[in-house]
C-alpha cells in the first residue's frame, strides 16, 4: 500500500529554507529536545557573541514585561552556526529572566538577507524548541522598521511557519515614535543608526515599501525655476 504524502509548495524567491519540511515525522520523535540534555545547559563560553550586543536584556515596557532586545544588524549570521545560536538564546533566557513575562524588541533597520538574517526557518526551530513555559513567558515581539519583504514573508507563510502562537504575537512598529507608545524613552537603547534610519523613513516614507522617490536627491538641488526668473528680471531691466 502507498505511503501517505503532502505536498508544501514554497515560493523560491521568498528565501525559505525548505529542508524542515523534507524531514520526516517520525525521524523528528525520535530525536530528543535539545533542552532537555544537560550538555546544552553547561557552561559553553559565549563571551564573544555577548561582545556583539545583539541579544541584550534591557528595562522592561509599559506592560511590566522585561525587554531583550534584538538588533539584527549586529548578528553575523555568515559565523555563527544556527546550533550555537540556539543554545546562546537560550543559556541567555534561562540566565538573566529565569522568570516573569518578558517581550522581544526585533529592530531590523538596515538588515541585510545575506549578512545578518539566519532565515524563518531557523527561528521557527529555535522558538519550537524551546521549553513551554518560555513560550508562555514571551508575551509580543515589537518588529521595529519591518521592510516590504518581510512584511510579504511573515504575511504568506507566518501561519505555518511561526507556530505555538509566535505569528499572533508580532506587532509591527514602523516608527520609533509607536514604540514610545508601548515602551518608555530609556527603557530600551537605540542605536543611532536605528534612529536615523527612522529619520529617512519618516522623510522618504515610500522607503517602507521597497521604493526610492529620489533617489539621487533631486528635491536638494535648487529650483531652475528660480533661477531662470532670476535671469529674465535682469534681461527686463
Amino acid at each position: 500500500m502507498a505511503e501517505d504524502f503532502s505536498v508544501v509548495v514554497l515560493a523560491s524567491d521568498l528565501g525559505v529554507d525548505a529542508r524542515p519540511f523534507l524531514t520526516r515525522t517520525d525521524e523528528v520523535d525520535e530525536q530528543e529536545n535539545w533542552h532537555d540534555c544537560p550538555q546544552y545547559l553547561g557552561d559553553e563560553d559565549f563571551s564573544d557573541l555577548d561582545l556583539l550586543h545583539f541579544f541584550t536584556l534591557q528595562g522592561s515596557d509599559k506592560s511590566g514585561n522585561r525587554i531583550f532586545r534584538v538588533v539584527g544588524k549586529f548578528f553575523p549570521a555568515r559565523v555563527v552556526s544556527a546550533e550555537r545560536l540556539k543554545k546562546y538564546i537560550f543559556q541567555k533566557i534561562s540566565n538573566e529572566c529565569p522568570e516573569g513575562p518578558f517581550c522581544l524588541v526585533y529592530m531590523h533597520s538596515t538588515v541585510q538577507k545575506d549578512e545578518n538574517s539566519p532565515g524563518i526557518t531557523i527561528l521557527r526551530w529555535i522558538y519550537e524548541d524551546l521549553p513551554s513555559e518560555i513560550k508562555e513567558r514571551l508575551q509580543v515581539v515589537y518588529f521595529v522598521h519591518p521592510g516590504l519583504r518581510s512584511r510579504l514573508v511573515i504575511a504568506t507563510l507566518g501561519r505555518l511557519l511561526l507556530t505555538g502562537g509566535l505569528y499572533w504575537k508580532i506587532k509591527y512598529v514602523s516608527r520609533l515614535q509607536y514604540l514610545w507608545e508601548e515602551i518608555k524613552k530609556g527603557e530600551v537603547e537605540v542605536p543611532d543608526f536605528v534612529n536615523n534610519h527612522d529619520n529617512v523613513l519618516e522623510h522618504r516614507p515610500l522607503t517602507d515599501y521597497g521604493i526610492e522617490p529620489d533617489p539621487f536627491h533631486l528635491t536638494e538641488v535648487q529650483s531652475s525655476s528660480f533661477s531662470l526668473n532670476h535671469y529674465e528680471n535682469r534681461w527686463v531691466s
